[in-house]
């Protein structure tokens, strides 16, 4: 049972076939799990209890006859910012260091509903801040392709399990990248939906108005399965949307010919030469497959680190408030009074970068300057949001790079913050305007690090940018 090689299809052919049996392979990959994941620390912890019971009942399912889901049987792994009932959510955090959750996200329901076999948690970044996941309070996260590189962030754990073979497919969230820069550092496939396409009930809130949850995977059409799946409309968020959820994989036909690609100028200009080179090299391919290639401007893009630290920090400092000590979190035992109280927690309980960005946050927020720097970030998210709307009158979809560079080595960023901000400035752009963007591997560097090629296409058009993103991934494998 080779499960690092296994994907959706596969585990569902060998169950039906009877090859082996979903707690046969339950049990298999949490052992897997267990012994690989010292060398990356990407889980923070497992569920056998859980996984076990899943497995049960899709052998079950099968032996009544029946259809054991569209994730029957599969090894799952899930984001600690993503709530498990009865499984501890910590959020890479010592303030949750304890939590367990008396309920389970809507994308968790619907990942068991569908039969899927939940491992464990993954590794992330305290409360989903950070770019590398070198800010966990339990510890960095080390890419598999290179144990002294980091594997992004903040989803560096779900991207890291996917690469490692610890888990078939699994759950991240992205609020300026954290999908989509993971998947490049780990040479995996990673998905950012519209906004509203997932609910994110039980998605601990980071920036209430960016954050999304998708899949990473290691091929398009897992990724695919697994956001039609876990989409569509949920009642208990009243920030998902009711627009339908295709059968994403019906449509990868591999037949391409004739989409208009735009090339943003803005990003080429800023690429390093290898990155640079494998992005041109993968826009040759996607003309040699009848693609239509031509340069576009998104003129905003300059201000987009700038209006997303502003925006974010300041949703970050407002969400974080709730954890003071006083119901569900840990709680500071040096305190006489109240405040004390408040203070210690919070000043024991968070990280340095958690700190930061609600030091940053609450100041933007602040009497005097909450129209200087909020509101004005606001209104420039309005032109990101229209220099995208603008360029999809034109082109069918964004080819882009991910990241300005690979996955660079541990510790190599944490003394400086601005420069780990700007590692996002690709990505931070479609998080803005909320639309579908999407990493797929396009090659490696001389070094052997992963190197991933962004798609971004319209609201809810994420059939498009799969469609795209399939057919490219094709003509790799080939090579």
């Amino acid at each position: 049972m080779d499960i690092p090689s296994l994907t959706i299809d596969r585990v569902r052919h060998a169950l039906l076939s009877r090859e082996f049996s979903a707690c046969e392979l339950a049990a298999a990959a949490l052992r897997f799990a267990e012994a690989e994941n010292p060398k990356t620390n990407a889980y923070l912890h497992l569920c056998p209890e859980r996984a076990m019971a899943a497995a049960l009942r899709v052998d079950e399912r099968i032996a009544r006859g029946e259809d054991p889901g569209v994730l029957g049987g599969v090894p799952i792994a899930v984001k600690d910012v993503i709530v498990t009932k009865g499984v501890k959510t910590t959020c890479g955090s010592r303030l949750l260091a304890d939590y367990v959750p008396p309920y389970d996200a809507t994308a968790v329901i619907r990942i068991e509903e569908a039969g899927g076999v939940i491992l464990g948690k993954t590794n992330c970044d305290e409360f989903a801040m950070g770019s590398s996941t070198e800010n966990s309070a339990f510890g960095p996260v080390r890419n598999p392709v290179a144990l002294d590189r980091v594997p992004g962030g903040s989803s560096g754990g779900s991207a890291a399990v996917v690469a490692q073979g610890t888990a078939v497919v699994s759950l991240g969230s992205d609020t300026g990248g954290s999908i989509r820069q993971p998947a490049s550092f780990c040479g995996v496939v990673g998905v950012t939906p519209t906004y509203g396409r997932v609910s994110r009930y039980g998605l601990t809130a980071f920036a209430s108005s960016l954050d999304h949850i998708g899949p990473f995977a290691r091929t398009v059409k897992d990724a695919s399965t697994v956001l039609s799946v876990i989409g569509g409309r949920d009642p208990r968020d009243s920030t998902s949307a009711e627009a339908p959820v295709p059968d994403y994989s019906a449509h990868l036909t591999g037949d391409v010919k004739g989409l208009k690609l735009g090339l943003p100028i803005e990003y080429l200009k800023q690429l390093t030469s290898e990155t640079g080179d494998l992005i041109a090299r993968g826009v040759d391919k996607l003309k040699a497959l009848g693609c239509q290639v031509r340069e576009i401007s998104l003129p905003a893009t300059e201000y987009a680190i700038a209006c997303y630290y502003i925006i974010a920090t300041a949703e970050a400092s407002s969400n974080l408030a709730r954890y003071d000590g006083v119901r569900y979190t840990f709680r500071s035992q040096s305190s006489d009074t109240l405040t004390d109280m408040y203070r210690n927690t919070r000043g024991e309980g968070f990280g340095a970068e958690c700190k930061r960005r609600i030091m940053l946050g609450t100041y933007v927020l602040s009497a005097g300057y909450y129209d200087a720097y909020y509101l004005k970030a606001q209104k420039v998210r309005t032109l990101i949001a229209r220099d995208f709307a603008n360029a999809f009158q034109e082109v069918d979809a964004i080819v882009a790079p991910v990241s300005p560079f690979p996955a660079f080595k541990l510790g190599e960023k944490v003394g400086d913050p601005l420069a780990m901000y700007l590692s996002d400035i690709f990505t931070i752009t479609g998080s803005l305007a909320g639309i579908p963007c999407m990493s797929v591997p396009c090659g490696n560097t001389a070094e052997g690090l992963p190197v991933g090629m962004q798609i971004l296409t319209k609201h809810f058009d994420e059939t498009t940018m799969f469609r795209l993103a399939d057919a490219f991934e094709r003509v790799q494998k080939k090579e």
